[in-house]
Order: C-alpha cells, then sequence, then structure tokens
C-alpha cells in the first residue's frame, strides 16, 4: 500500500487523497495506535530530547533578559528593532498555512487536506505562541504587558490605539482564539475515539474529558458540522487581515524600504509561502518515522509543492515591485535603499533571500522534482531560512541606514538574540513532539470519509 518516493514523476491528478485497500477500522488502528502506544518510536525521543534542551536554552535567555533587560540584545540607536520583530513577524507567518490549509480549503472543498490539516492546525498554534513571546520580551517590561488592552483604569492609561503594535495586540490575540477553537472542535469526534479505544483508566479519563460527552449522534454531528463551518468562516478572513495587521507595523512608518502600499499583499503571501514550507519541513519526517506514506501520499507533497511554488511567483513579484517602486518614483532615498539591500553591508543577506525564496523553488516547475521527497525536503528548508533572512532584511537594512548619514550605524545580533531564537524553535518542536505523542496527528473519522472514495480521472 505504500507509495515509492523515487525519482517517477507524480501524476497528481489519478493518485487518490489516501492510497486503496484501507476500512474504517485499519484507518483508526493505525493513527490512533500513534497516541495509545506505550512506547513511542526512538527517533522521537531523541527529536524531543534535542527540543527539550533548547527551551532550557530559551528559559536561561529569558531569565538573564528580565534580569539584566533589553541591553543584552543587539539593538541601538538606529535599529530599535532586532531580532525580536523579526522572529515575531517570522513566527506569524509560519502560522498561516494551517489556518489556510484547515479553513479556506474546507470551505472550497479540497479533500487533500484532510491528512495535513490536523498538524497544520497544531503548528498555527505553536508558532502564535512562539511569535506572541517576542513583542512581549522586547517591551522592556512585560510584566507591564495588560497595558496595551484597554481595561478600565484608575491611573487613566490607555493604549494608544493609533499605534500599529496596539493593532497587533487585537488581531494577534483574535486569531490565536478562532484558531484554537477550530483546531478543538475538529479535535472532539477523534477525542471520543481515543476515549473509547483506550485501555487505562488515566487516558480514558483524560480524552472523555475533552471530548465532552461526544457519543456520535446526529444530533452531535449536525450540531459539529455548523460550529465547525461558522469557525471556518471566521478564521478565513484572519489569513488576510491579520498578516496585513503586521505589516501595518512597518508600512505606516514614514522610512525608505517601510513605507510601500504593496506591503499588506505581500505579506500576506510570504506568510502562506513559509507557512507551507514549514507543514512540508515537518510533513516529511513525520510520514517516515511513523510509516504515515500511505495516508499523506505524494498527491499531497505534489500539492503543498505547487502552492509553494505560486506564492514564490508572488513573493519575487513583490521584490521586483519594490525596486521598480524605487526607480518610477525618482526617491533618491528609496533608490538609495535599494541600492544599499543589493551592495551595502548586508549584501550578503539580499543576495542569500534571493537565492532561497526566488532561484530554488523555481525547481518546483519539474514533476520529477515535485516527486522527490529528499528535494522537496531541501527546498522546504531553504524556503524558511530564507523567509527568515527577508524578515531581517526588511528590519535591519532599513533601519540602519535612513535620511541622515550622521545616525547611520551597524547591526548585528548578541548571543543572547541568537539564543532566544534557538529557544523559540526548540519550544516550537517540543510542543509538536507533545503533540504527536498525546493527540491525533491526522483527522482520523474525516480520513474514513474518503476510504471508498474512487480517485478523481485525469483530465
Amino acid at each position: 500500500m505504500a507509495e515509492s518516493d523515487g525519482g517517477r514523476p507524480a501524476t497528481t491528478d489519478a493518485v487518490p487523497v489516501i492510497e486503496p485497500g484501507y476500512t474504517y477500522a485499519s484507518v483508526t488502528d493505525k493513527i490512533s495506535a500513534i497516541v495509545l502506544s506505550r512506547r513511542p518510536p526512538l527517533a522521537w525521543w531523541l527529536g524531543f530530547g534535542i527540543a527539550f534542551l533548547m527551551v532550557l536554552l530559551l528559559f536561561g535567555a529569558v531569565a538573564y533578559l528580565l534580569a539584566i533587560g533589553v541591553g543584552i540584545w543587539g539593538i541601538n540607536i538606529p535599529v530599535a528593532w532586532g531580532f525580536a520583530i523579526v522572529n515575531f513577524v517570522w513566527w506569524i507567518g509560519i502560522g498561516h498555512a494551517g489556518t489556510l490549509i484547515s479553513a479556506i480549503l474546507l470551505l472550497l472543498h479540497q479533500e487533500w487536506r484532510t491528512s495535513i490539516n490536523r498538524f497544520a492546525e497544531a503548528m498555527t498554534l505553536f508558532a502564535v505562541a512562539c511569535a506572541g513571546m517576542f513583542p512581549l520580551l522586547h517591551l522592556g517590561r512585560p510584566w507591564f504587558f495588560y497595558w496595551l488592552f484597554p481595561y478600565p483604569s484608575t491611573m487613566g492609561v490607555w493604549p494608544q490605539f493609533r499605534s500599529p503594535l496596539v493593532w497587533d495586540v487585537f488581531a494577534v490575540s483574535t486569531y490565536a482564539t478562532v484558531s484554537f477553537l477550530f483546531w478543538f472542535v475538529g479535535l472532539i469526534p477523534d477525542l471520543a475515539t481515543l476515549r473509547d479505544r483506550a485501555r487505562h483508566w488515566l487516558p480514558r479519563k483524560f480524552y472523555g474529558f475533552l471530548a465532552m460527552g461526544w457519543r456520535g449522534s446526529a444530533f452531535h454531528w449536525r450540531r459539529y458540522q455548523v460550529a465547525y463551518l461558522l469557525l471556518a468562516g471566521l478564521a478565513t478572513p484572519l489569513v488576510v487581515s491579520v498578516h496585513s495587521v503586521v505589516s501595518f507595523d512597518f508600512t505606516i512608518a514614514i522610512l525608505p524600504g517601510w513605507h510601500s502600499t504593496i506591503f499588506p499583499p505581500y505579506f500576506v503571501a510570504g506568510a502562506i509561502y513559509s507557512g507551507f514550507a514549514m507543514v512540508m519541513t515537518l510533513a516529511i519526517p513525520l510520514r517516515a518515522i511513523y510509516g504515515l506514506e500511505d495516508f499523506i501520499t505524494m498527491r499531497h507533497l505534489d500539492n503543498m509543492a505547487k502552492v509553494m511554488l505560486a506564492t514564490g511567483l508572488i513573493v519575487a513579484y513583490g521584490y521586483m515591485m519594490e525596486t521598480f517602486i524605487a526607480w518610477y518614483s525618482g526617491n533618491q532615498f528609496e533608490q538609495f535603499l535599494i541600492h544599499n539591500r543589493m551592495f551595502g553591508p548586508y549584501a550578503k543577506v539580499f543576495w542569500a533571500v534571493i537565492l532561497c525564496n526566488v532561484a530554488a523553488p523555481q525547481v518546483l516547475w519539474s514533476p520529477r522534482v515535485r516527486s522527490n521527497v529528499a528535494a522537496l525536503f531541501a527546498i522546504a528548508l531553504a524556503v524558511n531560512l530564507g523567509m527568515w533572512l527577508e524578515r531581517y532584511m526588511i528590519v535591519v537594512v532599513s533601519l540602519h541606514r535612513d535620511f541622515m548619514p550622521s545616525a547611520w550605524g551597524m547591526y548585528a545580533g548578541t548571543r543572547w538574540d541568537y539564543a532566544t531564537f534557538a529557544g523559540s524553535i526548540g519550544l516550537f518542536l517540543a510542543l509538536m513532539f507533545l503533540f504527536i505523542r498525546f493527540l491525533p496527528v491526522i483527522s482520523i473519522f474525516e480520513l474514513r470519509e474518503l476510504v471508498h472514495r474512487p480517485a478523481p480521472h485525469s483530465g
């Protein structure tokens, strides 16, 4: 039943959503066994151990930051934003693919989302959690974070509603809330399945509490479908609005390289681009370690590669439009910024962005490359790196040289910047490993609906 991952071209239209030969029971057995088995594979222990060490590194870096202050970071007078805002935008972008896969593809009746939507939704929650950490730490006094909310204050302290940083608080908190509800509601039927299959009383009680009395009646299914579609409808506009609001952090500032109307759609496309790259980065090892090649088939990888290619072309178009607008406007400051990006002290960052985000994904035009798992994994890693460097380029290169040469300076992250960033990756991976261990990584009930469905015909 498992397909080969070799270099043969993928005939995507003739490939079923899951490999044939499965029954309702076999689908349930294979997915629930990942959670209910007493011993995870060795790869899980190794991965979780490394991620846990990185989380400890994060705890140490944050503790030192709270004790000493943000001066341990590399931020200075011209570059007041450094790794913190770069990492924030990068993590928020990664979280976009989960909502797009779950909500938008659900409303468009795309069945290929079924095998990847569950861990993509979890990826969204964990990425948003990692993202939200950085603006709080950047405040300098993160214990006063609640000042950003319009609560009744006897001191008369109210947030500045004209600040895009306050807009971020509302946008990201709304996105996190709706994404969590959408993820949890989708889990309820599978939690009931784990409750009924658990042999020990402790997991039976745990999953039974989370299943909230689900019995699979027609009444339950009707209410579930209505709630799931409503949440999908709420989550769909958030894909566009959240990263558009994040782009306002930059675009409302009168600064060369930031003050551009192209930023909202450019940021949204880049978010989906990096998000699908992260989904592929997680899906490929997951299907190999747990033998899920029959569920996460080459059709899924092929479709994700096509989405990456499409959004990558939009990002490349954004790069070209930035250069064109700077030339066509005749603005000497915008023209200097583009020249400084390409040939200034951070030129290596710019050309690395072009290599990772524009040049490397062009090989995805080839069906042979899209059917090669190792090549897809390498391209996904390159895109993740390139999108982080793009955010670094937007933040640092725009700030380090502005209107007055007397205010120019250089920026470089310190070891504490890198430790906090590495620790956030460890936190993300640790949460993913715990999710894989204790919750179904693939939607059981949605996959069972596709068991006896014939493969779509080509043409």
